[in-house]
């Protein structure tokens, strides 16, 4: 069996004013950065085989302290990458709501039958996720994996695995917090979650 523990990027600049950051690459806040030292500091405590993120700054920058403290290097894989927002990219939901009013109406409704107009196909997000996490679990079959990466990616996988319509993602995990520990067990081609959006530091914001 092989754990991953999943954690979304530290917070930024974006994610403070509530705009969606998908493949722009957005600078952490100083929220942010204490949230990936928080993670390094937990790191130092754990056996992890291997450190993962997304090529995105915001999940490298949280997860090398993390992989400072392990004496590891973070492997970049692109198919952590957050999930292409299109024209959603940058901006609010009420932004969303004065530009393109019926899509954004579908997409709350479905967001995969309707995604944001000119995004990522989320179940072709969710299938890249898992590819990667079931390589991993190939290559390290008895190991324990750190995987920085972003939120919406993060659900979708998690509903893959589970075995939930990813239609659901928004219900059924409405929020993965920054610097937040998700752990998931892949064993015999089966996943269970083991814990959710467990914080590192009650009250640090």
């Amino acid at each position: 069996m092989t754990d991953f523990v999943l954690v979304r990027h530290g917070e930024t600049e974006w994610h403070a004013e509530n705009r969606y950051a998908g493949r722009t690459d957005v600078p952490l806040t100083g929220l942010g950065r204490r949230q990936a030292a928080a993670l390094g500091v937990w790191a130092a405590g754990q056996r992890l085989d291997a450190v993962l993120c997304s090529p995105l700054s915001r999940a490298g920058l949280t997860a090398q302290p993390a992989a400072t403290a392990l004496g590891l290097s973070p492997r970049v894989d692109e198919r952590l990458y957050e999930v292409d927002f299109g024209r959603g990219d940058g901006l609010t939901r009420r932004e969303m709501a004065a530009e393109f009013p019926a899509e954004l109406a579908a997409f709350l409704d479905d967001p995969v039958a309707h995604h944001l107009p000119g995004g990522e196909d989320p179940v072709a997000a969710a299938a890249r996720g898992v590819d990667c996490l079931r390589d991993v679990a190939r290559d390290l079959p008895d190991g324990r994996v750190l995987v920085v990466a972003h939120s919406t990616l993060v659900r979708l996988v998690l509903c893959e695995l589970l075995g939930i319509p990813l239609s659901h993602y928004r219900q059924v995990f409405p929020a993965l917090e920054n610097g937040a520990l998700t752990e998931l067990r892949l064993s015999g081609g089966r996943a269970s979650l083991l814990r959710l959006n467990v914080p590192l530091t009650p009250g640090l914001d």
